[in-house]
C-alpha cells in the first residue's frame, strides 16, 4: 500500500501529524525502492535509516491468513459517501484520493478515509493462496495518526464490475499528479455485501513499514472481469510485498 511511504509514527497533535506526513513524504520520494531487484522488498531495510523497520520490525505486513481465532467482534461501521475520481499513478500503484467526509467507525474510533489503491497479486494470502488483486482503503485517526486499512481481495469473475469501471476505465499508464476524470465513485459499492473480517495489528506494506496499522481484511472477495484485471496488470504486475511472519500477534476472525 502506498500511503505507507508518506507516514511514520505520528504524534497526537494535529500539527505534529501534518509535519510528520510532509517529512516522510520527502524521505520516501528521495529514496528509490521497488518490488524487485536491488531495491526490492528484501533490501528495503538497508536503503535508508528511515526504512529500518522493513527489516527489523516484528509486526510487519502483509501476512498469510490461516488458523484465525473466531470471536464475536464489533462491526466495522462504514460511513462512505461519493468521491470524485481523482486518480493517479504514483509510481508504485494506481491510487484514488478521496474527498473528505467518508470514514469508518471501529472500536468507537473514527478513521477518515484518505485514499484507496491496488496491488496485484494480493498482498495478503489465504492459506498460502494469493488472489488476483487486492484493494486497500486507507483511513487515519486524526487524533493519534494511526491507520486502519480495510483490505478487500479481488478475484476474477465473468462480468465487468460496473462499480469499478470509473477507475478501471481511466487507469493512467504514466506516473504523475492526480487527475480528475469527471466520474463520481460511490465508495460503498466497491465493498462486498458481507462485511465479516479478519483483523490483526501490523504495518504499512511499503517503506517506511511503520507499525501503526490496524488491518481489517474483509473475508468476502469482490469479483472483477478478466479485462479489468488485465488492464491493471498492463501497468503494474507484481507490486505486492511478500508475506511476513505473524509471530506472536493475534489474528482474529469476526464470527458474526
Amino acid at each position: 500500500m502506498n500511503i505507507e511511504r508518506s507516514l511514520l509514527l505520528l504524534g497526537t497533535a494535529a500539527l505534529l501529524v501534518g509535519f510528520a506526513v510532509l517529512l516522510t513524504t520527502s524521505l520516501a520520494d528521495n529514496t528509490d525502492w521497488a518490488y524487485s531487484g536491488d531495491t526490492g522488498p528484501e533490501h528495503w531495510g538497508a536503503l535508508s535509516p528511515e526504512f529500518a523497520l522493513c527489516a527489523d520490525g516484528r509486526a510487519q505486513s502483509p501476512v498469510d491468513i490461516r488458523d484465525a481465532s473466531e470471536l464475536d467482534l464489533v462491526d466495522i461501521a462504514f460511513r462512505y459517501g461519493q468521491t470524485a475520481n481523482n486518480i493517479f499513478n504514483n509510481g508504485h500503484t494506481i491510487q484514488v484520493n478521496v474527498d473528505g467526509g467518508s470514514q469508518i467507525i471501529y472500536n468507537e474510533i473514527s478513521y477518515e478515509l484518505l485514499q484507496f489503491h491496488f496491488h496485484s497479486p494480493s498482498e495478503h494470502t489465504i492459506d498460502g493462496e494469493a488472489a488476483a488483486m487486492e484493494i486497500h482503503f486507507v483511513h487515519q485517526d486524526g487524533n493519534s495518526g494511526n491507520l486502519a486499512v480495510v483490505g478487500v481481495l479481488l478475484t476474477e469473475g465473468e462480468a465487468e464490475n460496473a462499480a469499478y469501471a470509473a477507475v478501471f476505465d481511466h487507469l493512467p499508464a504514466d506516473a504523475g499528479q492526480p487527475q480528475p476524470t469527471g466520474a463520481a465513485i460511490a465508495l460503498a459499492s466497491l465493498l462486498p455485501e458481507a462485511r465479516g473480517y479478519y483483523t490483526y495489528q501490523g504495518s504499512l506494506t511499503t517503506p517506511p513499514c511503520s507499525e501503526i496499522v490496524r488491518w481489517l481484511l474483509l473475508d468476502e472477495p469482490v469479483a472483477l472481469s478478466a479485462g479489468q484485471i488485465a488492464a491493471f496488470r498492463a501497468i503494474y504486475d507484481g507490486n505486492a510485498r511478500p508475506v511476513l511472519p505473524l509471530g506472536e500477534r493475534d489474528l482474529l476472525l469476526d464470527s458474526q
